[in-house]
């Protein structure tokens, strides 16, 4: 295949395409990702923290609880203290596991590594120190890493409605 300066320019224009879907779909996630992982590690310190206090000073703790808040009993303290970890207990788990589930995280560092990769491949065809058919070899080896991105479409080449 030889160097058509023209495939050369469409084949920049659908790589460029591409890091766009990618960059949108990282605008996307990484919230995403970061707001889980903040959830499970808030929620997580504040369940120890629950237990804490009468893990620690045992008795003493409930009996200043049970008086601070006119408690009628040291096991109201207790129940509370355990029903508060249990709740921040479970949003940890489940925010976990839900970043998990999802992937998130590989999710990221794959689009991250293929847009990097992209550029690469950009920068090296633009300066003529790659060949299209090796360009577009490649642009195809990168982008089947993350086939969850979607490709944005391209609106300069639809045909327009008025």
């Amino acid at each position: 295949m030889p160097d058509d300066p023209r495939v050369r320019e469409e084949l920049l224009a659908q790589i460029e395409a591409r890091r766009e879907g990618i960059a949108a779909f990282l605008h996307d996630v990484r919230p995403r990702r970061n707001r889980l992982t903040n959830i499970s590690i808030i929620s997580s310190a504040m369940a120890a923290l629950f237990v804490a206090g009468p893990a620690l000073a045992g008795p003493q703790f409930t009996d200043g609880v049970k008086q601070e808040l006119s408690l009628s009993s040291g096991a109201s303290v207790w129940r509370a203290l355990c029903l508060a970890a249990l709740i921040v207990s479970m949003v940890s788990v489940i925010s976990a596991n839900m970043s998990k589930s999802q992937d998130l995280a590989a999710s990221v560092t794959a689009a991250e590594v293929c847009n990097t990769e992209l550029e690469g491949v950009m920068t090296s065809l633009h300066f003529g120190h790659l060949s299209v058919e090796e360009a577009i070899e490649q642009y195809h080896q990168y982008v089947s890493k993350v086939p969850f991105v979607e490709e944005l479409p391209d609106t300069s080449r639809s045909p327009r409605r008025n």
